[in-house]
């Protein structure tokens, strides 16, 4: 008598469900790794393609604004067409449009090729959780997540050590062409294992999609706009702020008065929802804020290269690797909410560590430091997940893990604008600090011969002008370190919203 056919996801055999986490999982960490990879080669590309220093950021601006403008669709389009053509679809569009970044030659080019690249690569990631979830019995759902975790948080982190080795060994165009076989590969194993799910037809508000991508495009362009352009100073970000504030009050209007809206507001009922989205965007202020950070502090204070500062960052992907597997395993068996006032501690702690800094420090403090703070994201983003999750109806799994995806982008994006406008106020305010304490009263202990050698009167006072300046921003850098620390610590409450997880309805079936 034949077996009967499975009718969940999870009811594959294991060689089946490991060939999925490997596509899925490939495909993903292609499109995580193009959010960083490609900063490091923006000087090289700025050459190649003719643009200047200010217009070469669009390269990263376009793909940025794409992807938080499409991601939100997700749900809705793995309803309409189904989870497996649009997983396919997007692994094809996301590989040509690398292809096509790889060959272009002016800004304009790369420019349209990134905005295709950001918006097939903002279904990537959201479909790849969804996946995890649903081909892994809800016991198993701990260990799919370290896995799923591994990926996401691994990937920044690793991007600017192999952009910089690709445009230091080769050129900055295989910063792009290192995803066609990874691309390629990914489509096959989808295309042979990925099951196919029942299509759910539903009507799309367009009207509430267009408010959503006005506030978001808004927000996105202010942030990333906001430092090149000295921020209210300029008119351009206050039509931003403008757009950002109408369309997020429009929208939610909309939501709450629209018979079919582009969200169900029953998944906003569920706390644990709600709170793990509030979670998952301070998890990204800490993850792409401190990335943002560290790097030119070891280039620019340190005088380490790019390749060098890299590697001394990617020791946090080391804990965090680690954490996943000891967490992976303790989801289920120790209540969640410990597992993530543990990884807010030791989060806390590394931020401590790091506004202990120094210029005169070695490579020690930044490696612990890294490897504390890695340790920590395993405890957050694997608990944090599987309560997110655990009290929602399993057909908005797409949905949510879009909308938990968005907000730690939209986080990160604020987390790295925030650091980044007070690492140049607080540089100022110290660099005014410590000169007020250089008179010549104070020069003689200094240097004694600074005041008898009047021809060197100049190139002293200039020496002493970088000296104040390096000071300063190295306060400047230890003062977002700590008001890091301070958010960290603020965000511990919130564990208090949080429920035991219960297990929602099952995963979706397998089409006939």
């Amino acid at each position: 008598m034949a077996a009967a056919a499975p009718t969940h996801l999870y009811d594959m055999s294991p060689g089946k469900r490991a060939a999925i986490t490997v596509a899925v999982i490939l495909a993903m960490l292609m499109q995580v790794l193009d959010t960083t990879i490609a900063n490091v080669a923006l000087p090289h590309m700025q050459t190649s393609l003719g643009a200047t220093r200010d217009t070469v950021n669009w390269v990263l601006t376009s793909y940025i604004v794409a992807s938080a403008i499409a991601i939100p669709i997700t749900g809705w389009l793995a309803d309409r067409v189904g989870r497996k053509p649009l997983f396919v679809w997007s692994v094809i569009a996301f590989t040509i449009a690398s292809l096509l970044c790889a060959v272009a030659t002016s800004l304009e080019e790369m420019v349209l090729f990134r905005i295709l690249q950001g918006v097939a690569g903002a279904f990537l990631v959201p479909l790849a959780q969804a996946v995890m979830f649903d081909i892994n019995r809800p016991e198993n759902h701990g260990r799919a997540m370290a896995m799923f975790g591994a990926g996401i948080m691994v990937g920044p982190i690793l991007g600017p050590v192999l952009g910089g080795w690709l445009t230091d060994n080769f050129n900055w165009r295989w910063v792009f062409l290192v995803n066609l076989p990874v691309g390629v590969l990914a489509t096959v194993m989808l295309l042979r294992f990925l099951p196919v799910t029942k299509i759910v037809k539903r009507r799309f508000d367009i009207f509430g999609f267009a408010l959503l991508a006005l506030a978001l495009g808004g927000l996105q362009m202010m942030l990333d706009r906001g430092e090149q352009v000295d921020w209210f100073a300029s008119w351009e970000i206050w039509i931003e702020t403008g757009l950002f504030l109408a369309g997020a009050w429009m929208f939610v209007v909309h939501m709450l008065t629209s018979k079919a809206p582009l969200f169900d507001s029953t998944m906003f009922r569920d706390r644990n929802f709600v709170t793990g989205m509030l979670f998952m965007a301070i998890t990204g202020v800490m993850l792409l804020a401190g990335l943002a950070l560290l790097p030119p502090m070891l280039q620019g204070l340190f005088g380490y290269s790019v390749l060098q500062s890299g590697f001394l960052t990617a020791p946090r992907g080391i804990g965090t690797l680690l954490s996943m597997i000891v967490v992976g395993r303790l989801v289920g068996r120790v209540d969640a909410r410990v597992l993530i006032l543990v990884g807010l501690a030791l989060m806390a702690l590394s931020l401590w560590q790091m506004s202990g800094f120094s210029l005169e420090m070695d490579k020690r403090p930044i490696i612990v430091s890294g490897v504390v703070q890695g340790f920590s994201l395993g405890f957050l983003f694997v608990p944090l997940n599987a309560l997110a999750f655990g009290t929602l109806d399993a057909r908005f799994r797409t949905t949510a893990a879009s909308l938990l995806n968005l907000s730690r982008n939209v986080g990160g994006s604020i987390g790295i604008s925030v650091v980044s406008v007070l690492l140049a106020r607080n540089l100022q305010i110290s660099h005014a600090d410590l000169a007020a304490h250089v008179t010549p009263a104070s020069l003689p202990p200094i240097d004694p011969t600074i005041g008898a050698a009047q021809p060197l009167t100049v190139t002293a006072a200039a020496l002493l002008d970088a000296e104040v300046n390096r000071q300063a921003l190295m306060i400047a850098y230890i003062d977002d370190f700590h008001l890091m620390m301070i958010v960290t610590l603020i965000a511990i409450p919130l564990l208090l919203l949080l429920r035991r997880a219960r297990q929602g309805d099952g995963p979706p079936v397998i089409a006939d």
